[in-house]
């Protein structure tokens, strides 16, 4: 999937994203009377596949409704954290085409320049799928 496809996404389902200056962090995204909204810190992104891997995690926590309440004890943060990284692992590196790039790609590095995410990203979804 490409970073276009991606903002296409947040168009169709009407989510906005905004560039946005942020001194803590590089993405995030909230839920706001039942609206959601993403904010991306333009001057922290590093390549396109950074963008890319932050706008699909952020809409990740959008689709999957993945957002945790700071006020709630028993509300697990790294719960919806991983809901939304499952969500843009799926869309990003879709299983079966994970297996059809092992066929070409000898490592991680290969395989993430295949499918234009970040090498982080790519371990986090090779970790997710040899979980599965």
């Amino acid at each position: 999937m490409t970073l276009t496809a991606l903002y296409d996404i947040a168009l169709q389902d009407n989510i906005p994203v905004f560039s946005f200056d942020m001194e803590t962090c590089e993405s995030i995204s909230i839920l706001q009377s039942g609206n959601c909204y993403i904010a991306i810190e333009p001057f922290k992104i590093k390549s396109v596949s950074d963008e890319k891997v932050k706008l699909a995690h952020e809409l990740g926590h959008c689709e999957t409704g993945a957002f945790y309440n700071i006020h709630a004890v028993c509300d697990i943060r790294e719960k919806h954290e991983n809901r939304a990284d499952k969500w843009a692992i799926k869309k990003l590196i879709p299983k079966n085409e994970l297996k059809e790039a092992c066929k070409c790609c000898r490592n991680r590095w290969e395989l993430s320049e295949y499918f234009g995410v970040t090498e982080d990203f790519m371990q986090k979804a090779l970790d997710y799928y040899r979980g599965i």
